[in-house]
């Protein structure tokens, strides 16, 4: 075959120069514009530098083979082989990054609309069922949560919205409780054990004085009673409140002589008659 058929016999040297020039513009914008997004990406809040790298270098690809195609144009050779080849090219971009691209729009509404902010105790859906951890950081992929046992976890962004997330800090305070087993007698009064109760567990430092301390009664019986304390402290500090309120408590009960049990969980329903406690 002769290479020369190849080579179309109307080009000319004027033809040869916007050719040139097609693919230096296509070069030079393809440096400012990727130069460009770099600058623009790592401004923005939420998007880590690894998917701008990625934007910027798609953005210089396309205009580097758009200058090239323009410069094919202006030699007289045909371009829709260039054009297929991008077509494709672009398809196979977009299924690939899809997920990406999720991710990314969806960490825009994360940074946008906010359910979730640094510093915030969150509970999330694991692999092997709900988790409950601080928001450590937020980047354009995940929102990265650190557990109570010392995890890290990378929550995708589309998955933090599509699932049912729970944040425990966005209220400003958070209820927990215990329950107080009492051992019934006709010498003790109810009234008076309940205010034992509420008065003792307001006093301990870190339940909240603008919300009431609340004791509800669960159960009478011949035996005993059932009451559950309910009690507002600062979001993080549930265990440690709760740990102290029950220390406070059991010694207030120990003191004024009244035999009972503070447990910070519900006592599981009895498959046989319960006990006197």
């Amino acid at each position: 075959m002769d290479l020369t058929q190849l080579i179309p016999t109307n080009v000319t040297a004027w033809d040869i120069v916007f050719a040139v020039l097609a693919v230096v513009a296509g070069w030079i914008a393809s440096h400012f514009a990727r130069k460009g997004v770099l600058t623009l990406g790592r401004k923005a809040p939420g998007i880590s530098d690894t998917m701008v790298d990625v934007a910027a270098r798609l953005v210089q690809y396309v205009l580097i083979f758009l200058g090239i195609g323009i410069a094919l144009g202006f030699l007289g050779a045909s371009i829709q082989p260039v054009l297929a080849v991008t077509i494709i090219a672009a398809v196979v971009i977009v299924l690939v990054l899809r997920g990406v691209a999720d991710n990314f729009a969806a960490g825009v509404l994360v940074q946008s609309r906010q359910p979730v902010k640094l510093g915030e105790e969150i509970l999330f859906e694991g692999p092997d069922g709900p988790l409950t951890g601080i928001v450590k950081d937020l980047n354009g992929r995940s929102v990265i949560v650190t557990t109570a046992d010392g995890r890290t976890a990378h929550v995708p962004n589309i998955k933090l919205l599509s699932d049912i997330l729970i944040n425990d800090s966005r209220h400003g305070a958070r209820r927990s409780e215990v329950q107080v087993r009492i051992a019934r007698t006709d010498e003790r009064d109810l009234d008076a054990v309940v205010d034992l109760l509420a008065g003792s567990a307001a006093q301990v430092e870190g339940v909240h004085a603008r919300e009431t301390v609340r004791a509800l009664v669960r159960e009478i019986s011949p035996e005993r009673w059932i009451i559950r304390l309910q009690f507002w402290h600062h979001p993080l500090h549930g265990p440690g409140v709760t740990s102290e309120v029950i220390t406070v408590v059991a010694a207030a009960l120990a003191e004024a002589g009244v035999s009972g049990v503070v447990t910070d969980a519900p006592a599981p329903t009895p498959l046989a008659p319960p006990g006197t406690l």
